[in-house]
């Protein structure tokens, strides 16, 4: 097929992007916007030898599971990218992604995987948004989300899936930007001040943070914006600019100032508390987070005589979850504010038997073993997208843990660690999918593995 053919399908798979995969003449076309079990007609976006891209024109019938979408920018919007699909549609989705990468690049065989675990009410569920900020084609000065692969913002000051205060806090925000003459940034040209407007909301606390990201060191009237602010959303506790000068698509710099607050607010994860600071991260969705967790700690099944490693803890959410059952836990993080918090947090909590390290785990944790003789019974990870060093899991496989809980944000990465783990030695027992983003095509995921009997 050729750029800007049309072609009429059957959707009958879907890929990892949220993509609707149909077969045209035998070519495989990737389809935004649609679904398993729609007839879609379309246009070719782009074409390769073997399978080209899509856009639908119309929607020639309508799959059982295909729902209208609840945000009015859903499909230009790249954060939901099957809000199309009913609920129970994307939890067997998400655990079908899982089961076909670690089946296809894990090589994985003869485990269990359940049904994923999905949220009481996907929407409203987020605890943390970023909205960039910038001008409309009319000069009007919006924020909102980019559309799918670009830095196109698209506005909305109102998503389904976040909090609702986000909506008056940037019609603060941007009322003062207006006023007072402060341009947003521009990506491009590398001008103008505002960049992004963050907002975090303690759920149980109901405590709200607000970071403005600025090109520059302060904000015209801050402290009228600060009164602005806390005059129309009381449940602010803490106001701070981020300091990002660089030209970079990169969100946060390194450098906050506090206009108001103490410099971070507080949330509960079960009976847990934590101090979250601007910097530091901390799970975007709380109900399920402490579903993640508690399956979490399951798999680790501490009896209270084990020591824990607990690498890319964070702010010590699943260190301190663990320190309740464990004798030690020994927690690794390379961002410093974070482990400041996890430090701060294991004390507001009365928890002693959890210390915590700075530093990039596949460098802290040889040294530990090597160098220091502490080793591990279970070893409890949560890295970023990237997975795991080989480093790490290097050292790992050495200390022969009895049991390693491996908490993954990206089943592809995941399958790739855990072939490497299984070709030296682990077993994976079981796998547990956990809807953490609604309405995306992201999932979490759970591994508990075991060592070989040798």
């Amino acid at each position: 097929m050729k750029k800007n053919q049309e072609f009429t399908v059957t959707i009958e798979d879907m890929g990892v992007n949220g993509e609707g995969i149909g077969r045209a003449q035998g070519y495989t076309l990737f389809i935004k916007d649609a679904i398993p079990g729609d007839v879609v007609r379309g246009i070719v976006t782009k074409a390769e030898k073997n399978y080209g891209y899509g856009r639908v024109t119309e929607i020639v019938t309508s799959s059982p599971n295909r729902v209208e979408p609840v945000c009015p920018v859903a499909r230009s919007c790249g954060g939901c990218q099957i809000q199309e699909m009913s609920y129970e549609s994307q939890l067997k989705y998400k655990k079908l992604k899982v089961k076909n990468n670690l089946d296809r690049i894990g090589k994985l065989r003869d485990y269990v995987i359940h049904d994923t675990l999905g949220c009481k009410s996907p929407w409203r569920y987020r605890n943390k948004a970023q909205f960039p900020i910038g001008r409309n084609k009319a000069g009007k000065i919006i924020a909102g989300f980019y559309a799918g692969r670009t830095h196109a913002i698209i506005e909305c000051h109102d998503c389904k899936i976040g909090i609702e205060e986000n909506r008056d806090i940037l019609r603060v925000i941007i009322s003062h930007m207006e006023k007072y003459n402060i341009e947003p940034y521009n990506e491009a040209a590398h001008t103008g001040l505002v960049r992004h407007v963050i907002i975090r909301k303690g759920f149980k606390t109901g405590e709200i943070m607000v970071s403005l990201v600025i090109n520059g060191e302060k904000v015209k009237a801050q402290d009228r914006l600060v009164h602005e602010l806390l005059e129309k959303i009381p449940a602010i506790k803490d106001i701070s600019l981020n300091i990002n000068r660089d030209k970079t698509n990169v969100i946060l710099g390194e450098k906050i100032i506090t206009l108001y607050g103490s410099g971070y607010i507080t949330d509960f994860i079960g009976e847990v508390k934590f101090r979250i600071s601007p910097l530091s991260f901390y799970q975007v969705n709380p109900q399920q987070t402490e579903v993640l967790y508690k399956k979490a700690l399951e798999y680790a099944g501490l009896s209270g005589k084990e020591t824990v490693f607990d690498l890319y803890c964070g702010v010590g959410t699943i260190s301190l979850f663990l320190a309740q059952s464990a004798k030690q836990v020994y927690g690794v993080e390379v961002v410093p504010q974070a482990i400041d918090d996890a430090r701060i947090n294991a004390e507001i909590n009365g928890i002693r038997n959890a210390e915590f390290f700075v530093g990039r785990a596949e460098e802290i944790i040889p040294d530990l073993y090597q160098n220091k003789g502490i080793c591990a019974d279970v070893v409890v990870v949560d890295p970023p997208r990237k997975g795991c060093d080989e480093r790490l899991l290097e050292t790992i496989v050495q200390m022969k843990p009895r049991r390693m809980v491996y908490v993954s944000c990206d089943s592809a990465t995941l399958a790739r660690d855990l072939k490497y783990l299984t070709e030296k030695g682990f077993r994976v027992e079981e796998v547990q999918p956990v809807d953490m983003f609604g309405h995306s095509v992201h999932v979490e995921t759970v591994v508990l593995m075991s060592r070989e009997r040798t």
